[in-house]
């Protein structure tokens, strides 16, 4: 039986920085997902991994950032990158935190930037990487990569989870919209949701919960 329900942020909880992302490859001229990727080059130990493990400033990612992009085509600042971390919240997803609430665990699993500060996104929007105190609220725990030093895919980031859980990992389900970081949260016994579709992953989500979210 599922006890607990464990979700990513960005591009599950808010809309996907990847739609962001190939705005601006177009407006600058540059190959479609170049910037994905960039990011899934040397994907456990580039400027963004280092990032989101708080081993690098953003100063120093800006600059490992603009190294790494150059050396695959186009020399791209880092901090513009950064810029583009920013969704829209998707309210069905908030319903179905609010509904689970109390009832089942639940914990948010990101990959963020602690130095990310909520205050240089636009109107509206929130940052992906997690950052929105009234949703986070809504978890009984998050693991922030920023903080632990570990960052999703890597296995001990899921065993960690489960561990404040108190639970086995069959005994929890995980939304990412990201199959490499479902990959390995499957392979320990977490049933796993890829995240396409907001209301398509939460009629899958309803199948494997004891409660009704929808």
């Amino acid at each position: 039986m599922i006890k607990a329900v464990f979700w990513d942020f960005g591009g599950v909880i808010t809309s996907s920085p990847f739609e962001a992302f190939n705005k601006y490859e177009k407006d600058n001229n540059l190959p479609s997902d170049f910037l994905r990727k960039v990011n899934s080059t040397n994907p456990d130990d580039n400027a963004w991994a280092k990032l989101e493990r708080s081993e690098v400033n953003l100063e120093e990612f800006d600059l490992l950032f603009k190294k790494e992009s150059k050396t695959l085509g186009h020399s791209i600042k880092g901090k513009e990158v950064i810029a583009l971390l920013q969704g829209q919240v998707r309210p069905e997803m908030v319903k179905a935190l609010q509904i689970i609430k109390g009832n089942l665990i639940q914990a948010c699993l990101t990959n963020n930037i602690q130095s990310l500060k909520e205050e240089a996104f636009d109107k509206g929007n929130v940052s992906v990487a997690g950052k929105h105190d009234a949703i986070m609220g809504l978890f009984d725990f998050v693991i922030e990569s920023s903080k632990v030093n570990l960052r999703k895919p890597d296995p001990a980031f899921y065993e960690m989870a489960c561990e404040k859980a108190k639970i086995e990992p069959s005994e929890a389900v995980f939304l990412d919209d990201l199959g490499i970081n479902l990959k390995p949260a499957r392979i320990l016994g977490m049933e796993t949701i890829k995240v396409i579709n907001s209301i398509e992953a939460l009629r899958k989500l309803q199948k494997l919960v004891p409660i009704k979210i929808l």
